[in-house]
């Protein structure tokens, strides 16, 4: 599981799994959880999709059929549109037909597993947004690959999300953190950061000043997306070979009205007058972590009465609990983002 902030480079890094993956011979399935969408809908049709490739592999055909006769009881009971379901496939009685998907996932997991490995394969589910996956659908996800990981079959799951995944993944199921790594994937260190922002410069046959690219990787903090957006302003501007601190310093005001019309305005559209309140808050109390108890202070609120707006704020992704009692944003220099609309 992926941990960290947007704008991080975890997409990017699921991709690049996903890619070395195929590589070596696996079946990849990659999907996206958005807000509200169920785990049975999201991922019927890669299962689906494994099982259909696996059905015409000799080997494998047996327990592939097997596995599609479960799918088609699984779309039935969840309510899955079933396009283009096999003709001839029917239900088998008590494969994964409950109703609750914390029985129903392990046998299909279980079934996949057994038919690429029957074809000398393995599969590789690669989710992003794992936090948005509800408790129940997390945890039968918990439990499905637990059970693959005790009976030794190749399926391999990568998530990607933000920090809060790994209480989350340990809420729904106390082994999860025997079953999981959690690798952060955060802001550069300098070497990196330079690398970032230099190679490509230099494979244009161009270059930038050492004092340009310590001022990009100091005031952005390392974090990709930032580096990104301003050395791409910077490189536009420069008139010459050489991108210099001057051309990085003018292309500062337009990287902010980018990265403020963008990147920071699309999540906070999201939010009702009194969640933009409740961050405009935290903001104004400086670089978090903040203490849920200061918030409510500033607010001259209720940490109860707060209750309802942290929640949704959370659910919406913008902000997480980074410890019990404290919050802070889920997007790198947020706060810097809000204390300039005001």
């Amino acid at each position: 599981m992926l941990l960290g902030l947007r704008g991080t480079g975890k997409t990017v890094l699921l991709n690049e799994i996903g890619r070395n993956a195929q590589q070596e011979g696996l079946l990849v399935s990659r999907v996206e959880s958005p807000e509200g969408e169920s785990l049975a809908r999201l991922i019927y049709p890669e299962m689906r999709k494994v099982m259909r490739s696996m059905s015409g592999v000799e080997a494998a055909k047996q327990t592939a059929i097997r596995g599609l006769k479960g799918l088609r009881s699984f779309a039935s009971i969840f309510k899955i549109e079933m396009g283009g379901v096999e003709v001839g496939v029917e239900p088998e009685p008590g494969l994964a037909d409950t109703g609750d998907i914390q029985y129903d996932l392990p046998d299909l997991f279980t079934l996949i597993g057994k038919a690429v490995q029957a074809a000398g394969r393995g599969w590789l589910l690669l989710i992003d947004e794992v936090q948005y996956l509800s408790e129940g659908d997390l945890s039968a996800l918990i439990v499905a690959l637990h059970r693959i990981s005790q009976e030794g079959l190749p399926v391999l799951l990568v998530g990607a999300g933000l920090p809060q995944i790994a209480r989350l993944a340990g809420e729904a199921k106390s082994y999860a953190e025997r079953l999981f790594q959690f690798p952060p994937v955060g802001a550069l260190d300098p070497t990196s950061a330079v690398l970032a922002i230099e190679k490509p410069v230099i494979d244009e046959d161009a270059t930038i000043a050492p004092e340009a690219l310590r001022a990009i990787v100091e005031r952005t903090k390392g974090y990709p997306f930032f580096l990104q957006e301003w050395a791409s302003v910077a490189w536009n501007n420069a008139e010459g070979p050489e991108i210099t601190l001057a051309d990085v310093n003018n292309s500062y005001a337009e990287t902010l009205a980018l990265l403020d019309e963008g990147f920071f305005k699309v999540r906070i559209d999201r939010l009702t007058k009194t969640e933009v309140q409740f961050v405009r808050t935290m903001a104004a109390l400086g670089d978090g972590p903040y203490a849920m108890a200061d918030v409510a202070q500033a607010m001259q609120r209720t940490q109860q009465s707060l209750g309802p707006a942290r929640a949704s704020i959370i659910t919406k992704g913008m902000i997480y609990s980074s410890d019990h009692g404290y919050l802070d944003f889920s997007v790198p220099l947020f706060a810097e983002f809000m204390r300039r609309q005001v």
